[in-house]
């Protein structure tokens, strides 16, 4: 089911291979007909990822990225429309040579090419390959097809890990296996046997399932693994390696254990759950892509989430996050003081009207009670507003993405980005992956990165007007940070303020859990003094 814990499963296999001396490389698969997430929904997909190269990807191969402190490029990442879209430009290219193209074996031929150039591209000793969706589900059949025909055609290099879950009904009480039986003979249908069960379940795995398991889905029972819940998902390599996981492996695909080293790891998964309550910090994200019907969806807005961990460790403290939805703000105005209770807010990405005079109030209140405030991306474009308007005088500023025909449009369209739009040309058209961006001294940006010329990664369509610098500087804004080929604005801060920061860039897509981000270390170091 989706959820189980594929993506961090396969980040958790490959920090292992990694600490074992191998250069290993992670693969997405998603069997959606989109040529990339870009335009689907947060709420629906969750997070949409940007890598360094500028592809919009799935959440995944942040995972990947934070596990194995490493870049994960564009050829890392496929989609079922991606991969029939370059089939049948190929045929129109006549690089079939006027064969019948066909589904197959041309589509899995494909993917296979693909993830042959993945590894290539990457140097890796070992490629690990997520194939998203559910066993059984018609959307990734061809996916499996391309898994079978590549063990066919390297059967001592192909090994297979299913994901399974083993639900505890609670009024029963039993830990039951039915489901991972059938996954397995789904799989068997498929024509493919697991090497690996990864046994996700509340509790860890017992004796009895292990065997259970062994008798039924014909696989040595030290090939079950047990991954019950654990409370961060730092945990889950160390957890897997008590069932030596690593070495079971390697032993399969006939490589030696060349060394072992996932001290400084196991010493940060300690400290992350083992910090003190007292050395608690209280983090207030607001956001607008957290419900999904009755349920809190953080998937949304996970490397947000993951950078303020992983800066809170850095600080030796311990972040409680809590959610706050933009909506209500503008429900009820009072509620807005409410946020005195936090040591620090982040108001993080996002697109369209919804929620926007809700974070502005909220960066309002941020501003003039000295409360640490981290804005990313459209969160630094409505600090930009929230200045406009309550200090420059400019009433009802705003940006053109939420009224056209504002008098003060402080945020705005490039002209490339004009023209996308005037050609309705939506799909990977906006300014994506990573830019240099020039930190000006004496700000609180220079002062976090300790250098002058960072690069960072985007995705948004809108930017700061220069029309309206000069003024929005008169009144007291400082611009920390420029794009030097575009001259784009790309950090705002205030001064005498304890720490305010508006970023256009997305930072949370380079914290790393053993390197936290600057910017998060500064922010949370800012919260901690409050």
């Amino acid at each position: 089911m989706s959820g189980v814990g594929k993506g961090v499963a396969v980040a958790s296999i490959a920090k292992i291979l990694q600490s074992k001396g191998y250069r290993v490389t992670a693969i997405k698969i998603d069997p959606y007909i989109n040529v990339d997430a870009g335009t689907m929904n947060p709420v629906e997909h969750g997070e949409v990822f940007v890598t360094h190269d500028g592809k919009e990807c799935d959440q995944d191969l942040g995972n990947y990225e934070r596990f194995l402190n490493q870049n994960i490029l564009s050829a890392n990442y496929m989609t079922t429309g991606s991969v029939y879209k370059e089939v049948i430009d190929r045929e129109r290219n006549l690089e079939y040579k006027g064969k019948c193209v066909e589904v197959v074996p041309h589509i899995p031929e494909e993917v296979i090419r693909r993830i042959e150039k993945a590894g290539q591209n990457d140097k890796a000793d070992i490629v690990i390959v997520e194939i998203g969706g559910t066993v059984g589900e018609y959307q990734n059949v061809l996916f499996l097809e391309a898994a079978r025909m590549l063990h066919l055609k390297r059967p001592k290099a192909v090994l297979f890990v299913l994901v399974s879950f083993l639900p505890i009904p609670n009024k029963i009480g039993e830990m039951k296996t039915k489901p991972t039986q059938y996954a397995v003979r789904t799989l068997n249908s498929a024509g493919i046997q697991p090497d690996f069960v990864l046994c996700r379940s509340k509790c860890p795995l017992d004796s009895r399932r292990r065997e259970k398991i062994s008798t039924f889905c014909n696989i040595d029972e030290s090939s079950v693994i047990s991954a019950p819940d654990v409370e961060s998902i730092y945990d889950i390599p160390v957890n897997f390696e008590k069932d030596d996981l690593g070495k079971k492996i390697l032993n399969k695909l006939g490589l030696r254990v060349k060394k072992t080293n996932m001290q400084d790891w196991r010493k940060m998964a300690h400290g992350m759950k083992n910090c003190s309550a007292s050395k608690e910090i209280k983090i207030g994200i607001i956001g607008k892509y957290f419900q999904t019907g009755d349920f809190v969806l953080t998937d949304s807005y996970v490397s947000v989430i993951e950078a303020v961990k992983h800066a809170a460790w850095a600080n030796k403290r311990r972040a409680k996050i809590e959610w706050i939805n933009a909506d209500d703000f503008e429900k009820n105005v009072k509620s807005v003081e409410n946020l005195k209770n936090y040591d620090g807010i982040i108001i993080p990405g996002g697109f369209g009207k919804r929620g926007t005079e809700g974070k502005i109030l909220a960066i309002q209140y941020a501003r003039e009670n000295s409360i640490p405030f981290l804005g990313l991306c459209l969160g630094m474009q409505m600090a930009v507003i929230e200045f406009a308007r309550n200090v420059c005088g400019m009433e009802g500023a705003n940006s053109t993405e939420i009224n056209s025909k504002t008098k003060y449009p402080v945020i705005d369209f490039i002209p490339q980005q004009k023209e996308q739009i005037k050609n309705k040309n939506y799909g990977g058209t906006m300014r994506l992956g990573a830019y240099p961006c020039k930190l000006n001294k004496g700000t609180i940006s220079r002062k976090a990165y300790k250098q002058g010329m960072i690069e960072e990664r985007h995705r948004h369509r809108y930017e700061f007007n220069n029309d309206f610098k000069d003024v929005l500087e008169e009144h007291g804004l400082t611009i920390a940070g420029i794009n030097p080929k575009q001259d784009l604005v790309e950090i705002i801060e205030i001064k005498n303020h304890p720490f305010f920061v508006g970023v256009q860039f997305h930072p949370e897509f380079l914290s790393r859990p053993l390197d936290a981000h600057p910017l998060f270390k500064a922010f949370v170091k800012a919260s901690i003094k409050r």
